[in-house]
């Protein structure tokens, strides 16, 4: 992929390193999405629980502890620990959010057809990319961007555009909360398939899921 952390260190390297200097453990998975993965990442609102009011300080804010912080920059993908920790020492407890439709889009579904679906399409030898489980029974997973503004006319080629389905993608503009920070005050968010280096820069193209996916989600609806 060509992205390293620091320059050509290993995973296990870096991971010592960072040890050794004592960075949190927020900047060590923020560098780990940027060096490792090659992804951006912005520094997100988090929402305390029960009441689940949004750090971002906006008394009926719409997404509470789901959301990029007001300003907050962009931390590129490719930044070293060094520059990770430099940016994110200004937003400390930050949820770790990444932006959606620049590497990868997302196809989302409950967390029950997820499972089911991963199972299939392992059973298949289909490529996959990551898939998170979001606290409120989501998941959500990784494909190839474009994905969202495809999705009608996939559903329509393959017969599911007049089915009720429990599927959605996302792309350009939305963020997705990455593992392991706190989603919308409701817990952490989890995978249910990491990344990989493979995986992670060239995730699948959404029509080789898509039909699993939305077999799985019809069926779960009757």
């Amino acid at each position: 992929m060509g992205f390293t952390i620091g320059g050509s260190r290993s995973t296990k390297e870096f991971r010592s390193g960072s040890r050794r200097r004592g960075r949190t453990s927020e900047c060590t998975a923020v560098a780990e999405y940027t060096g490792l993965w090659g992804w951006d990442v912005v520094p997100g609102a988090r929402a305390a629980a029960p009441a689940r009011d949004c750090s971002c300080g906006r008394a009926k804010c719409s997404a509470p502890g789901a959301h990029p912080l007001p300003l907050a920059p962009t931390v590129p993908a490719g930044a070293t620990l060094d520059e990770v920790t430099e940016t994110w020492g200004g937003y400390p407890g930050a949820a770790v959010l990444l932006p959606v439709g620049r590497t990868f889009d997302v196809i989302e579904v409950s967390e029950e057809a997820g499972r089911r679906a991963l199972v299939r399409l392992e059973r298949m030898g289909l490529p996959l990319g990551p898939v998170t489980a979001t606290p409120d029974g989501r998941a959500q997973f990784f494909v190839a961007p474009g994905a969202a503004a495809e999705l009608p006319q996939l559903l329509y080629r393959m017969g599911w555009d007049d089915a009720d389905l429990d599927l959605r993608a996302l792309g350009a503009g939305a963020f997705l909360t990455a593992p392991p920070s706190d989603h919308a005050g409701l817990g952490p968010v989890g995978w249910l398939r990491p990344p990989t280096l493979d995986s992670a820069g060239g995730p699948p193209q959404a029509r080789l899921l898509l039909g699993t996916l939305a077999y799985i989600c019809h069926r779960l609806r009757r």
